[in-house]
């Protein structure tokens, strides 16, 4: 259903906020309360109720359901004064009080027939640039989701450590990355086997496979050559692909990636650790509680600002399952495209923040190192995601742009 109020459209198929200028950056959960509260807006919504249906009956403090219900109020630009939309009755809990016109999504979206194809589109906040989803099947028959967005020539970017097409784009985590880098071209990216609308039910991971996502999704777009952008295991990816078809790329950038996995470059008390978060993920990684993810969080961005952890903790949740996330980790430690450095033949740059705690220097000095006439960039940051508000961002981006450009 899509719920249309004010300024403001929530759809809760895609599970979106919009506003006239695009869509509204919103954690899942406060996205999931916002949700109870238009749906039930013929009623007042009791504490009680709100932490059964938002936090599934879990204790949780007070200040935790205020906390919540603040950001929903400010997502839609409203406050605890003015309560335009959510309105507090003290003692008895709050009520959605804005009038709300009710359209079935099914109805006003166009549909599209055949199994190996989805349109749907999705605005990038303030661009009113949609995306176009669709599905492929790699060697092994899993099924890929790989979308395109924007206008001009293609850039290709590989899938990294859990995607979600649909999701990606409202959260500050990635929203910032596509919107920059897609800039006078038309984007390609896809969900990685195991993660957002790719096929959840797999069971191989290993590099080899997930070359051949790659692959499929190039042969799906019916691209002839495109530069290609890897950050992170998507940069052994992007690697491989580009020594194996040399006529189809026509550039490579690399951003926070290695040519080794964890197995084969750690310490052994490393390597021991990274055995350790398989065992959390398996055991913790499905539950409400973000702890377990944020293990993983503090590693990808230590110096980001706090909204965008609890977003990548929750889109981590969102994203895939915890036998999945244990799987991919699993396989990752095998990663090997040294054979493959020598013989890319596209003029490459690689980029790696000087801090990166998920990925050190040297991983992508290796890269560098291996691919001839390679470049390299350092930026000074400790991130392995960078947040827009990091100053390295900028950098990487403008000098990204400047490469694809030349």
């Amino acid at each position: 259903m899509r719920y249309k109020f004010g300024d403001f459209e929530l759809c809760t198929e895609t599970l979106e906020l919009r506003q006239s200028t695009g869509l509204v950056a919103i954690e899942p959960q406060v996205f999931n309360l916002l949700m109870h509260v238009v749906e039930h807006r013929d009623r007042v919504i009791s504490k009680d109720e709100l932490i059964e249906a938002i936090w599934d009956g879990r204790f949780v403090s007070d200040s935790a359901v205020s906390s919540r219900i603040k950001s929903a109020r400010k997502a839609l630009g409203d406050d605890g004064q003015t309560q335009k939309y959510i309105k507090t009755l003290h003692g008895r809990g709050i009520r959605f009080v804005a009038e709300v016109q009710v359209a079935n999504a099914a109805e006003e979206r166009e549909s599209t027939s055949g199994a190996s194809a989805l349109a749907n589109e999705a605005p990038i906040a303030g661009d009113f640039v949609f995306q176009d989803i669709r599905f492929c099947h790699s060697r092994d028959g899993t099924k890929v989701a790989y979308a395109k967005a924007g206008n001009g020539p293609p850039l290709i970017k590989t899938a990294n450590w859990l995607n979600h097409l649909e999701f990606d784009w409202q959260s500050p985590v990635w929203s910032h990355f596509f919107g920059d880098i897609m800039q006078g071209r038309t984007l390609f990216r896809y969900d990685a086997r195991g993660n957002g609308l790719s096929d959840w039910d797999v069971s191989d991971f290993c590099f080899e496979r997930q070359v051949e996502d790659l692959e499929a999704v190039v042969e799906a777009s019916g691209l002839d050559r495109f530069p290609l952008f890897g950050i992170s295991q998507g940069c052994a990816v992007s690697v491989a692909y580009a020594a194996r078809h040399p006529d189809k790329v026509t550039k490579l950038v690399l951003l926070g990636g290695y040519a080794r996995g964890w197995r084969l470059s750690q310490s052994e008390k490393m390597q021991e650790e990274t055995e350790a978060m398989g065992i959390l993920i398996r055991s913790g990684w499905g539950r409400n509680n973000s702890a377990f993810r944020q293990m993983f969080t503090t590693l990808f961005m230590p110096d980001a600002p706090p909204q965008n952890q609890d977003w990548f903790n929750e889109l981590q949740r969102m994203t895939t399952s915890p036998e999945n996330a244990a799987n991919l980790l699993d396989a990752l430690g095998n990663v090997d495209a040294r054979e493959y450095l020598a013989d890319v033949k596209a003029p490459t740059f690689v980029v790696h923040c000087r801090g990166d705690m998920r990925v050190p220097l040297s991983a992508g000095q290796e890269l560098a190192a291996g691919i001839p006439g390679a470049r390299f960039m350092t930026l000074e940051s400790n991130n392995h995601i960078m947040p827009s508000s990091d100053p390295a961002w900028a950098s990487f981006s403008s000098a990204m742009t400047s490469f694809l450009n030349e």
